[in-house]
This record gives C-alpha cells, sequence and structure tokens, in this order.
C-alpha cells in the first residue's frame, strides 16, 4: 500500500521549516519585546475540560483519544447495543486533543493562579487539532500563535497590542496592513437604539457579511431573521460609514447618545484612537468597522482583526477583551486582552508578496570529500575543531565516486568543499574548493578557518 497521510495534515520541506521558523522567531522576539513569557500546556487535556465549552459545533471537531487498554471490558453490553455516541465516548474516551489555546491558558490561570504575577502577560505558540473538514487553508492540525493579559481591565493593554501587532508586520515587511477595531459595547448600543436587544447575535452576524454580501444582501438576511424596517432604517448611516476616524467616531457618538452601554463603547474607542494617534504606528493603518462582530459570546469590550491590503486571504490576526476568560473554570470577574496570529495565513501573504527572498534553507557551510576512513579520521577532526566556531560543517558519509560527492556538494548548494588525501595528511594541509568560483587553492587550518568562517 502506497504511504500517505491524514487529510487536513502536511509535511513540511526544510525550506517550508526555515520559512515557518522564521515567522515564529519574528513573533516570538516581539511578544518577549512587550514583556510577553512563554507557557506551554499538554497537547491533550481532559475531556471534561474542553467539551461544553465551543458549543455543540466545537465539541463535534475535538478529537478524542480512547482510553488505554481494552476500554471495552468494562462497558455495558446494553450500551454498546444502543450504538448511542454521545453516551458511549465518555465511557471510553477520558482525554482529548485540544482544540485551541484559550481554554487550555483558562485553566492554566485558575490550576496556578497561586502563583502568577498578575497582571499575567502570557504568550503560547503551539499545535492545536480539529476535527474540520480539509480544505484551502484549513487544516486539522495547524500552529496558534496567542499572546493574552490577564488580571487589568486596563484600556492600554488595547493600545500595547495594537503596536503589538503593528511591530510584528513591519518587522516581517508587511507595508500595507489594516487592524480593524470595534467595541461589542458599540454593537450592543447599536442593538438598543434600533430596538433589536433580543436580536443582537443575527443583527451583527448579518452586518459582519457587508463587506462580503452587500447592503442589500445585509438587508435581505434582517429581514429573514425578523427584524422590521423601521430598525433596518435606522442602521443607515452604518452603510456608509466613512471619513477620518474622529470622524466616524463622532457619528457613532451621536447615534449611541441615548444608549448608556454604547455611549461607553464609543468613549472605549475614541480613549484607543487618540493615544493611538499620539504614539504612532510604524506601517499598520488603525480604522474603526462597525460591522466587525468577531466572537460574540465570547468578547465584551474591544475586537480587533488584521487585515493584509495587498492579498485576498482574510483576516491574518484578530482578538479583543473579555471579561470572565475563566469563569468557565468557576474563577469570576477575571479581565483580560488578547490577541491570535493566523500563521498560515501570514506565511501565504509572505509568499505570494515574494517576502521570503533573504531566507535560507539550513545547509552546510563546508563539505569534506570522504577518501576513505584514514581520510574520514582526518577530516572529522578538523570538523569538530570548525564546529566550535559555529561553522556548519560535514563528512560525506561514504567514500564514492567523486562525481557523486561533488554532486551532492551542488545540490545542497554547499559554498567550500575541503579535498583531503594522503598528501594533505601528511602535511597537515586542505585543499579548499570554492564551489561558486571554482578557484582551489591548498591552505593550512588557519587559513581554513578564516575563509570558512561566517
Amino acid at each position: 500500500m502506497k504511504p500517505g497521510i491524514p487529510k487536513g495534515t502536511r509535511d513540511f520541506s526544510a525550506m517550508e521549516i526555515a520559512q515557518r521558523n522564521y515567522i515564529f522567531e519574528t513573533i516570538k522576539s516581539t511578544f518577549e519585546k512587550f514583556g510577553f513569557q512563554p507557557i506551554e500546556t499538554p497537547s491533550f487535556e481532559k475531556s471534561a475540560t474542553l467539551m461544553g465549552k465551543y458549543g455543540e459545533e466545537g465539541d463535534r471537531l475535538i478529537f478524542k483519544i480512547l482510553n488505554s487498554g481494552d476500554y471495552l471490558a468494562k462497558i455495558d453490553p446494553q450500551l454498546l447495543a444502543e450504538k448511542n455516541s454521545k453516551k458511549l465516548t465518555p465511557k471510553i474516551s477520558e482525554k482529548a486533543l485540544r482544540y485551541d489555546l484559550t481554554v487550555p491558558f483558562a485553566r492554566y490561570v485558575v490550576q496556578h493562579l497561586n502563583d502568577l504575577v498578575l497582571p499575567f502577560k502570557r504568550y503560547q505558540i503551539q499545535p492545536v487539532w480539529r476535527a474540520d473538514r480539509p480544505q484551502k487553508g484549513r487544516y486539522r492540525e495547524f500552529y496558534q500563535c496567542d499572546a493574552d493579559v490577564v488580571g487589568s481591565t486596563s484600556l492600554w493593554q488595547e493600545i500595547e497590542f495594537i503596536q503589538l501587532y503593528d511591530a510584528v508586520f513591519n518587522s516581517l515587511g508587511l507595508q500595507h496592513v489594516t487592524i480593524k477595531i470595534n467595541n461589542r459595547k458599540i454593537l450592543a448600543g447599536i442593538a438598543e437604539v434600533i430596538g433589536e436587544q433580543d436580536k443582537l447575535i443575527d443583527f451583527t452576524i448579518a452586518l459582519d457579511k457587508l463587506d462580503k454580501i452587500g447592503k442589500e444582501g445585509v438587508v435581505q438576511e434582517l429581514k429573514n431573521k425578523g427584524i422590521n424596517e423601521e430598525s433596518i432604517h435606522k442602521l443607515n448611516p452604518l452603510f456608509s460609514f466613512e471619513g477620518s476616524n474622529n470622524e466616524r467616531i463622532k457619528h457613532l457618538e451621536k447615534l449611541l447618545e441615548n444608549s448608556e452601554i454604547g455611549s461607553k463603547g464609543v468613549s472605549e474607542l475614541r480613549f484607543i484612537n487618540e493615544h493611538i494617534d499620539a504614539i504612532g504606528l510604524e506601517t499598520a493603518l488603525l480604522e474603526p468597522d462597525v460591522t466587525l462582530a468577531r466572537g460574540l459570546n465570547y468578547y465584551t469590550g474591544t475586537i480587533l482583526e488584521v487585515v493584509a491590503n495587498d492579498v485576498k486571504i482574510g483576516s491574518i490576526g484578530g482578538g479583543g477583551r473579555y471579561d470572565d476568560l475563566t469563569g468557565i473554570f468557576g474563577l469570576k470577574n477575571m479581565s483580560g486582552m488578547g490577541i491570535s496570529f493566523g500563521l498560515d495565513r501570514i506565511y501565504y501573504v509572505l509568499e505570494e508578496l515574494d517576502l521570503f527572498n533573504n531566507i535560507k534553507q539550513p545547509k552546510p557551510d563546508i563539505l569534506f570529500i570522504n577518501f576513505g576512513n584514514t581520510e574520514a579520521l582526518y577530516a572529522t577532526k578538523t570538523i569538530k575543531k570548525l564546529r566550535k566556531y559555529g561553522i556548519i560543517a560535514e563528512l560525506y558519509p561514504d567514500a564514492s565516486k567523486m562525481k557523486k560527492q561533488m554532486g551532492y556538494a551542488n545540490k545542497r548548494q554547499i559554498s567550500y568543499v575541503v579535498l583531503a588525501g594522503s598528501s594533505e595528511i601528511e602535511q597537515q594541509q586542505f585543499t579548499l574548493k570554492n564551489m561558486e568560483t571554482g578557484e582551489q587553492t591548498v591552505v593550512n587550518y588557519d587559513v581554513l578557518l578564516k575563509t570558512v568562517i561566517k
């Protein structure tokens, strides 16, 4: 049978790993520059930790792990006969692969609360698994890159995260990035002023599709959800939400002047916008967007979403403010703010914009040709000394024909090749060949080191 991998998973070549590591290291170094500290959580958690935290659809996408041993031995035959997977699964599976990094982080905070210094700034870069239907850009195994601060309600955290996004994408060379910002309180205020508080989720989900289905599509969807004509008419200003950031905020202030929660959201938005204006961003643009409605059941304040303007691929990052991260585990009033980077989409954008030019595949700096055991020992002793200086040196493992060994050096794009036979060993020298110029010289160890060292 021909070998293969499960659907929704991928193999990565050395070059792809080098490119991905470049993104990882850029994000990681920026996280640490902003004062975040790393944590890691297990790849699998107790099923009780994960189940019931993502809704019915999310629970369905969690990979369950069968119990060790004969997991059916103690199961009631009657239960087996029923063939009811919902009843049977908890009996045979007590663990599951993590679905995201957020719920494990909430569990971590509750479990280690007495050891944490609040506010606690954490970042986490680890793989997650979802039993989703594989398609382009959507995999069953993928990395998440998250950063969160818990234990503070200060809006300065939002300002920090916006600067963090700007710093990362600037370092990656993305010059045209927009950070869209909204506030959950603003959305609640809009629902209040149009008299549709009970349909908050319905109207905001429809509004969120404005850039995809246009005004006509949104209006039709609102009607389908039972929102009346008068309420829809009150939403008209949002369909032409233009002007400078300050002008947009003024429009919102007027629209929501009779809503306490809406006015609170606008005040928070103004605070963030004014201070970002005063501090300045390197390359990203901050843009208020009242149609932004991600994670409505989760976020309670600021909502952020990042898009790359030069490549149509959707958001490459997002996050927001939440007031009750740890409430699912019984610890109330633990406010926080968090963001995430979409690694696979960022990779695609950098590839499309040809921004991986400077990333080189890991390879040796120098290859020693193998002429036999005596020569290989001489080469290996030299290689050991070179490696102490950070030089990536390698011995071809077999005493194959010269053509084959030189072909290997060419295919690996190795810059230097050393040929050391009996005469070189006798004189404690090396024949050094520059593979780019073809120049070949006899040198001693000191000259070899000086030539090859970076």
